[in-house]
């Protein structure tokens, strides 16, 4: 299989699956962001996720994908800890803010820095149509946050921070989709470095967890929550893994703003799951977001 990803980079097959890919990541990830967004303390359901996908990356770590190359270690140390930093700042974020407005800052931020960094590092550039569509798709996005920020009654007080820490997090988005985007190119089997990644992604969480868990006065019972880390292992490893091929096989701008067609799963999601209020503003909103996406990838 990775012998025929690896021939389709640079083809328009190549960019019509990384475009598939970008929209299956886009979907996945709503759906993960509800689940550390849902019932359980984020900072333990992350650890729960965190724990569940290192074990199942494990075995194709040592045993399935070939050995990485020495010059990959320092590589994935660099990812290691940007993506912890990300996991800390989006676990805060959720702690004082409610999905429907956290999410679409932390989404609305990340692909206009990634398009600068992919702009920097890859050489990549967006055309001018490209940019009209990353300005609606961004419109609505930040509308989206702050038409939830206006009306939303639950946690005001604390919703200041959360938006900083949002945005925070989405510049940390960014970081982390453009470096991931090199460090799968750096190898020759880009399933070395997924199965590496997640191995070495999810050591660290699941032991800050356990510590929270153990000194908590209503501990919430290990079954249902490691039931939700196993299911939200499963979505992490198909959405990061989706998003990854896609900026290998086609360019990282596009892949990241495509995959910002998240806000509107999440939306969905929060209507129909976390029962939070949809109306015809926030869908007009949403519609934006779409378009948006269609205007960039039709204008590449």
């Amino acid at each position: 299989m990775s012998d025929w990803l690896i021939s389709l980079e640079g083809t328009a097959d190549g960019k019509q699956l990384a475009l598939i890919l970008a929209i299956i990541a886009a979907f996945l990830h709503a759906v993960f962001g509800a689940i550390q967004k849902g019932r359980h303390d984020p900072w333990l359901t992350r650890g729960a996720v965190d724990i569940s996908y290192c074990l199942m990356a494990a075995p194709f770590a040592f045993f399935v994908v070939p050995w990485p190359e020495p010059h990959m270690w320092p590589i994935f140390a660099g990812a290691w800890a940007l993506h912890l930093i990300y996991k800390i700042l989006q676990a805060s974020a959720y702690s004082r803010g409610a999905f429907t407005v956290v999410f679409p800052v932390v989404r609305g931020t990340g692909p206009l820095f990634a398009v600068i960094g992919a702009y920097l590092i890859f050489n990549e550039s967006f055309t001018g149509t490209q940019w009209l569509g990353l300005v609606v798709l961004l419109a609505g996005i930040f509308g989206l946050a702050v038409y939830n920020l206006i009306y939303l009654q639950a946690e005001r007080d604390t919703l200041p921070t959360a938006l900083v820490l949002a945005v925070i997090t989405g510049l940390f988005v960014a970081l982390y989709t453009t470096y991931d985007a090199y460090a799968i190119r750096a190898t020759a089997d880009p399933f070395t470095f997924l199965a590496w990644f997640f191995f070495f992604d999810g050591l660290v969480m699941p032991v800050y967890a356990l510590y929270r868990w153990r000194r908590m006065k209503d501990a919430p019972a290990p079954g249902p929550l490691m039931a939700r880390g196993v299911i939200g292992g499963v979505l992490a490893l198909a959405s990061f893994g989706s998003i990854m091929l896609a900026t290998r096989l086609d360019k990282v701008g596009e892949a990241a703003v495509l995959r910002e067609t998240s806000t509107v799963f999440a939306a969905f999601i929060g209507w129909l799951v976390l029962k939070e209020t949809v109306g015809p503003r926030r869908i007009a909103l949403m519609a934006l977001i779409a378009i948006g996406a269609v205007i960039v990838e039709m204008g590449g």
